[in-house]
C-alpha cells in the first residue's frame, strides 16, 4: 500500500499547471459537446453507436472474427451516414457554439413547474371553449431542437395569454406546434412528422396525427385541441388519449413530469404503461 501512495505522489509531482489547464479544457469541450447533442434526437443515435462500439470491443476480446469484421465495417459506413443525415443538426450546433452564453445553468423549482402547468392548462381550456385548434409540445428528456428549427424561435415566459394568441386563426404563427421546455415557450409554428400508423381512428385529423408522430420519436407530451369539437387530447409514447377536462389534463401532466424526478420511481412505472388503448 505504501508503494502505491508513493507512486501516486511521484506522479502528482510531475503534473504542471499546463497539464491541469489541458485536462480542464478537454473536459469542458466534452461536456459542451454532450450538451449540444442532447438538444436533438441525434442523442439516441449516439447511444446506439456507443453500444455498437462496445459490442465490437467484446467481439475482438472474445476473438469472434466474423462478428468483429461485420461490426467494424458497419461502424465505418455508419459514421459517414451520420455526417450526411445529421448535417443540419451539426451546422446548428456549431452556430450555437458561437452564439450561446458559455455558462448558463437553469434550475426549475417545483413551484415554477406547477405554475407553468397551470398556465398551459388554463390556455388549453380557453382554446377548447372557443374551439380554437392548438398543438402544444412539452419537452422532457429528449430535446426538440431540430423540430424548433422548423418554426419561429420565441424564448418567452409561459403565459396563458401568449399561448392563446399564438393559436388565433389567420395569424402568422397559428399553424403548427408550440414547443415548451426549460420553463420557457421556445418556439411556435413548428412542423411535426405525421404518424405512419394506420390503426388509429379515421376521425383523427392532421394535428392529432402530428402529435402521435412526434410522440413516437421523442418522449415529449403532445397536447391537442380539436378545432371541430374543442376536445382536448394528449399523445405520449406513440399513443393518444382523448376527452380530457382541464383538471384531468393538469393531473396527468403533473404525474408525468413528477415521474421524471428520481424520487418518483413508483409513478414512473405507471407512466411507462400509459395509453395502451389507442383511439
Amino acid at each position: 500500500m505504501g508503494n502505491f501512495f508513493m507512486t501516486v505522489f511521484d506522479n502528482l509531482r510531475i503534473i504542471k499547471l499546463r497539464d491541469i489547464i489541458d485536462i480542464v479544457i478537454v473536459a469542458v469541450v466534452i461536456y459542451k459537446g454532450i450538451k449540444l447533442i442532447k438538444e436533438t434526437r441525434a442523442s439516441t443515435l449516439i447511444k446506439g453507436i456507443l453500444l455498437l462500439v462496445a459490442f465490437m470491443y467484446i467481439s475482438s476480446v472474445l476473438q469472434l472474427n466474423a462478428i468483429n469484421y461485420l461490426l467494424e465495417n458497419t461502424l465505418q459506413i455508419g459514421l459517414i451516414a451520420v455526417l450526411i443525415v445529421f448535417q443540419p443538426e451539426l451546422r446548428r450546433a456549431l452556430e450555437k457554439v458561437g452564439t450561446t452564453t458559455f455558462w448558463k445553468f437553469v434550475k426549475i423549482t417545483d413551484e415554477e413547474e406547477e405554475n407553468d402547468v397551470g398556465e398551459i392548462c388554463t390556455a388549453v381550456a380557453k382554446l377548447a371553449a372557443t374551439k380554437t385548434g392548438a398543438l402544444i409540445l412539452i419537452e422532457r428528456s429528449t430535446k426538440l431542437g431540430d423540430i424548433m428549427a422548423s418554426g419561429v424561435r420565441i424564448d418567452s415566459c409561459i403565459s396563458q395569454a401568449l399561448l392563446g394568441n399564438l393559436f388565433v386563426p389567420n395569424t402568422p404563427l397559428h399553424d403548427g406546434a408550440v414547443v415548451i421546455g426549460d420553463n420557457r415557450i421556445k418556439a411556435a409554428a413548428c412542423f411535426l412528422p405525421l404518424t405512419q400508423n394506420n390503426s388509429f381512428s379515421k376521425e383523427l385529423g392532421t394535428r392529432h396525427r402530428a402529435a402521435i408522430g412526434v410522440s413516437e420519436v421523442a418522449d415529449c407530451i403532445a397536447i391537442v385541441v380539436s378545432e371541430e369539437t374543442g376536445t382536448i387530447s394528449m399523445a405520449l409514447n406513440g399513443s393518444i388519449k382523448r376527452d380530457y377536462t382541464p383538471a384531468s389534463l393538469k393531473r396527468e401532466i403533473n404525474d408525468i413530469l413528477d415521474s421524471d424526478k428520481p424520487s418518483e420511481k413508483g409513478k414512473k412505472e405507471k407512466i411507462l404503461s400509459w395509453a395502451v388503448k389507442k383511439k
